[in-house]
């Protein structure tokens, strides 16, 4: 094989994996708007973590900030999410709902909600499953993100494993 040949093949090679990872975006794209990202973090404060990544202690150090005791420690254990958005019309106000089911808690939908009056260009909503909820009902099983004006949704996001 010849070096422009070798040199030809790497090239295809290079952009047909950039084109493949471009087309495989988490992002979700609605008829008003796009959820970008959903980052999700599981906190289990009695677990001992040992890591090299001194980012995921940061994640784990930021969750923990301010709990002195055992118990305010306990007590922030459980799921964080963050929710990037944007929408198409920032005129009107949006509300952010996160739905989600638990293990304990059998097929049972339970929902938080946001209301966002100052919409910017790029938003964050964040939520948390955390405290007596998730001692009762234990870990989060499957999620959906969904951005709703008045009736209408405008974008929506969902687990896998969420029907």
């Amino acid at each position: 094989m010849s070096p422009g040949t070798r040199s030809f093949l790497l090239r295809l090679f290079v952009v047909g994996t950039a084109a493949c990872l471009l087309s495989c975006s988490s992002a979700t794209r609605g008829d008003g708007g796009v959820i970008s990202r959903v980052k999700y973090y599981h906190l289990l404060p009695g677990t001992p973590l040992q890591v090299a990544d001194q980012a995921i202690m940061f994640e784990r150090q930021h969750h923990l900030y301010g709990a002195v005791t055992k118990a305010e420690m306990m007590d922030r254990g459980g799921h964080y999410y963050t929710v990037f958005w944007k929408v198409n019309d920032r005129s009107t106000p949006v509300k952010v709902r996160f739905e989600y089911r638990q293990a304990n808690d059998a097929l049972a939908t339970k929902v938080q909600e946001v209301d966002v009056e100052n919409i910017r260009r790029s938003n964050i909503s964040r939520f948390q499953v955390t405290g007596d909820e998730y001692k009762n009902g234990g870990r989060v099983t499957a999620w959906r993100v969904t951005v709703v004006r008045g009736n209408e949704e405008l974008v929506s996001q969902r687990s896998y494993l969420w029907n």
